[in-house]
């Protein structure tokens, strides 16, 4: 689990407002300060857990929950529906609300159901249909046990004795924790790549979900990280995207935990890569305009102002011997796929390898020499066009 602080809490919070192509009225709530913040998946778990114990101890339902949340906060949750049963348990669902950082799980219906047992003062949390198993190592988690982080599990735990109170020193609580739809919503997540199987994850770490928080990004490269080294992967494969990743799997035949996502955040992955003692070779892959962007020195692609340099991509054709009329050229072209367009037209052979080893160079430097690097340009159709060091 990931946690920033120091100066990578610094350099994260600058890069927040940077993270990606926000909508319209996103970019205007930013700018206001009106950005709704959200509920995690553990928080709204813990609500559910608080309702149906609510519900078990007292027989009746209950409209909303107060839960407690790390560093002394609270939220209050609506409870969506209750369901008291004769063999003694009782489930209520809370609906997860992402805020306006909806992610794959909002909307999602979090239930738990609750009951009491015989083990006195004994609290049992487990996860049941739709919330994942770990089956890898590298999370923080026991191989095997449902996918609910450590925090979660502390608010889940606080929950429970602060409805049974007294009656714990008697009995204990077993709670179930279940989501309907949460195996589909898996598939849209990171969690099978992680060796999360049969569901999502009950996560976080304040309880909230802040907008388009970059750490939450952070976090998930460093997690990837994670699971790919204590699997004993030595080598990992970065790409900026889902395509670039596709491409990369046919031309590497490697696990599919050493695939990595690093979207815009190229200089914060190098770096994280750098501090693992075990990895010994980084693939960076991509297109053109990221990679590029690399090139020009520029650590995260998305900032405000990094926009692909042409007069930068000209002065690369020049130093690949390019006819002064096509530097010319695409020292006027609209975008780095125009440039693309243009090379491809003259026949510039050696421009793409010349872009992988300045990535190679900026990346290197970056990682302060502590990893081998390849670069690996692909074209949109996935056909691999400059590659750096060669084979």
């Amino acid at each position: 689990m990931f946690i920033a602080n120091g100066k990578e809490k610094e350099d994260l919070e600058k890069l927040a407002e940077q993270e990606q192509k926000l909508p319209a009225e996103i970019v205007e709530k930013k700018r206001k300060g009106t950005l709704r913040t959200g509920y995690t998946t553990g928080t709204t778990a813990t609500a559910a857990t608080k309702g149906a114990l609510h519900a078990l101890i007292t027989g009746r339902p209950t409209e909303q929950v107060t839960v407690s949340l790390p560093k002394d906060r609270t939220a209050t949750l609506k409870i969506a529906w209750t369901k008291n049963e004769k063999s003694g348990k009782a489930t209520c669902a809370a609906i997860k609300d992402g805020g306006d950082d909806p992610d794959a799980t909002h909307g999602a219906e979090i239930c738990s159901t609750v009951s009491f047992s015989k083990n006195a003062n004994k609290i049992n949390i487990d996860g049941g249909k739709g919330v994942g198993r770990v089956t890898k190592p590298g999370l923080g988690l026991e191989i095997g046990k449902a996918a609910i982080n450590p925090t979660p599990m502390k608010m889940l735990e606080q929950a429970v004795r602060e409805v049974a109170g007294h009656q714990l020193e008697n009995q204990g609580v077993e709670v179930v924790i279940s989501v309907p739809n949460g195996e589909e919503i898996a598939k849209k997540t990171d969690n099978p790549r992680l060796g999360i199987l049969g569901g999502i994850s009950i996560l976080g770490t304040t309880g909230l979900v802040l907008p388009y928080s970059t750490a939450s990004f952070a976090a998930s490269i460093r997690q990837g990280l994670d699971v790919a080294t204590a699997m004993g992967a030595d080598t990992v494969v970065l790409t900026t995207g889902g395509r670039s990743e596709d491409f990369a799997k046919e031309l590497f035949k490697l696990p599919e935990h050493c695939f990595i996502q690093m979207g815009d955040f190229a200089g914060y992955s190098i770096k994280q890569c750098a501090n693992k003692m075990n990895l010994r070779k980084v693939i960076i892959a991509g297109f053109i305009g990221k990679l590029t962007k690399m090139a020009m020195g520029i650590k995260q692609t998305h900032v405000a102002g990094s926009h692909v340099d042409i007069k930068f991509m000209a002065r690369l054709a020049a130093e690949c011997e390019a006819p002064p009329k096509v530097v010319e050229e695409i020292g006027s072209a609209n975008t780095a796929r125009h440039v693309s367009e243009i090379i491809k037209k003259n026949n510039i052979v050696s421009y793409y390898d010349h872009v992988c080893e300045k990535v190679y160079d900026q990346m290197y430097e970056h990682a302060k020499g502590d990893l081998q690097i390849e670069v690996i340009l692909f074209e949109f159709d996935g056909m691999v066009i400059g590659r750096h060091p060669k084979e």
